[in-house]
């Protein structure tokens, strides 16, 4: 029984790395910066057309993310993707950040399948929502009084 779970376990294996990148694995598997981070300065929830929904918490610095977070209840395309999203925007200066694009998160993962490339988008779309919260609340910082993430 042992011996038919581990060529099973093999065969699916070599086929994940048949369809994804070694860096689109990992994420998935151990991803990076996954859960809410309190006290954020921007913040974004969205469902994208295939029903997952992402967030991003990011917290700023000198104009500078200094700490991006995410959860989705998504698939592990979502969750890489979540994950590089983050990475890619920690240590940016907003304006880089809100230029990081589904291209930047599908090229940083080492591409996805065509069918997955729109789990790079939600993650590029959330993050850009999420600055977008943080620059309303630098005009309206009342807002952030009414905070009830």
């Amino acid at each position: 029984m042992e011996d038919g779970l581990a060529r099973l376990q093999a065969m699916v294996e070599e086929e994940m790395r048949r369809t994804y990148s070694e860096a689109a694995i990992d994420h998935a598997m151990n991803p990076r910066n996954m859960g809410r981070l309190k006290d954020a300065d921007g913040w974004a929830r969205y469902t994208g057309p295939c029903g997952d929904t992402m967030e991003i918490w990011i917290r700023t610095s000198s104009d500078e993310i200094e700490e991006a977070r995410f959860f989705t209840d998504g698939c592990g395309t979502s969750m890489a993707s979540g994950s590089m999203v983050t990475e890619l925007a920690t240590g940016k200066s907003i304006d880089e950040a809100l230029e990081i694009g589904q291209e930047d998160v599908l090229d940083a993962l080492g591409g996805l399948p065509e069918e997955n490339e729109h789990c790079a988008l939600l993650a590029a779309t959330t993050l850009k929502l999420a600055i977008g919260d943080y620059l309303s609340r630098l005009r309206e910082p009342w807002k952030k009084d009414y905070d009830r993430r």
